[in-house]
């Protein structure tokens, strides 16, 4: 059987664009040099929010508007989707912090402290004020890439390290892909995996600050992830100690029960991103790019493989898809 596409990459775009590929029709295969997802991988290390209209205080419109699909995106193709909100809050010092994140998001709803209480009973007597947004959403990343590999094998398409390249050529390497794409940045994220049974909450909660600000996502069984540091730079050495302290520092801040919390986990990557950070597919002289997804992976690689798919199956043009002189010369947000 002869194979329509090459994919490059095993990350969340991969997995995704191979998902919406297969979904109409086309063959794949996907090369990877380490054969499955991993910690090798920024994926590995997401929160997994699907939160467009928190997003949208530091993104673009384009982001928030395709962001809206990912939930229903997720879902169809197997993967539980949690649907139950973001809440947002802040300590008491920093309630301008609220205020100016309010004026820059919609689709949220403001709350008392009883209101925060009937949403998160651990949190009550903790923030006068804050923020829900109760449309949003998460899923658990290793869940989610787990799913859609599982998917993919059941329809016959697994990931090799090597093979020769079959069909077009979809590069989904993230920064490994600068040595074709060199608009490409790195941007480093750090994050922690925290063990506190104390603690039940049932809904992603970002803590605001105006050095570092803190999301805090539920996995279930008292396991929580922190993040994230956003630092320009491609390093992907291990945690640092200024980024693990001011977090691990926030998150007792939120609350004084996670200082008896297990350190499960330490993790860092760089993520992906473009000058404007609006993830982009970029048509270029050999191969098609899905990447740049920047802190937007499991938000926005669905409307990237829509649009990858979009493009080379039927030739539609989009406003996510550029060509790659053209996102050269895009002018910052």
């Amino acid at each position: 059987m002869s194979i329509d596409f090459t994919i490059l990459g095993a990350g969340v775009a991969g997995l995704t664009t191979a998902q919406e590929l297969t979904a109409r029709g086309a063959r794949v295969q996907i090369i990877d040099p380490h054969g499955a997802p991993g910690p090798h991988g920024c994926s590995w290390w997401a929160g997994g929010m699907l939160a467009p209209h928190c997003e949208s205080e530091i993104s673009d419109e384009i982001v928030v508007r395709h962001g809206l699909r990912a939930a229903d995106w997720w879902a169809k193709a197997g993967v539980p989707v949690t649907h139950r909100g973001t809440l947002v809050v802040t300590l008491a010092r920093d309630r301008r912090e609220l205020d100016r994140f309010a004026r820059r998001t919609d689709g949220h709803c403001w709350l008392d402290a009883a209101g925060i209480a009937a949403l998160e009973p651990d949190l009550a007597d903790r923030h006068e004020r804050g923020l829900f947004f109760g449309t949003e959403a998460h899923i658990e990343p290793r869940v989610a890439l787990a799913v859609l590999r599982e998917g993919l094998a059941d329809k016959g398409v697994e990931i090799m390290p090597d093979a020769p390249h079959q069909g077009r050529l979809v590069d989904c390497r993230g920064l490994e892909a600068r040595d074709h794409l060199p608009a490409l940045r790195g941007v480093r994220g750090e994050m922690v995996v925290l063990r506190c049974p104390q603690i039940g909450l049932s809904r992603p909660v970002r803590l605001l600050h105006p050095r570092y600000p803190l999301y805090i996502v539920p996995r279930g069984n008292g396991i929580f992830m922190l993040g994230a540091s956003q630092l320009e730079g491609d390093s992907r050495g291990p945690s640092t100690l200024r980024s693990t302290v001011e977090l691990l520092n926030a998150a007792f801040a939120l609350h004084p029960a996670f200082a008896e919390a297990e350190v499960l986990e330490l993790g860092a990557n760089a993520r992906p991103g473009f000058a404007d950070n609006i993830p982009r597919v970029v048509v270029g002289a050999d191969r098609v790019f899905v990447n740049g997804l920047f802190r937007h992976g499991y938000l926005m690689s669905p409307a990237l493989a829509m649009t990858a798919a979009d493009y080379l199956l039927d030739g539609q043009n989009s406003e996510l898809l550029l060509s790659e002189p053209l996102l050269q010369e895009a002018p910052c947000a």
